[in-house]
């Protein structure tokens, strides 16, 4: 059996953080836009801030798991 939780998951996050796709932190003279579809380096950073936690949290310590 193949554990499917940390790819389903990183690959979810990836999806639904892309800045400028969904919400974009910082936006562009705003602290928060939705659905611009632009993005800049500060919003590059605070996303990857961001799914690095949500990555750590869901798989390191929460310990989720899927299998097959």
């Amino acid at each position: 059996m193949k554990d499917w939780a940390a790819p389903i998951i990183a690959a979810a996050l990836f999806a639904f953080l892309s800045p400028g796709l969904v919400f974009q932190i910082p936006g562009k003279g705003r602290p928060l836009d939705f659905m611009n579809m632009k993005t800049s380096a500060a919003s590059i950073f605070v996303h990857m801030i961001i799914y690095g936690l949500l990555l750590i949290l869901f798989i390191v310590i929460l310990h989720i798991h899927l299998y097959v």
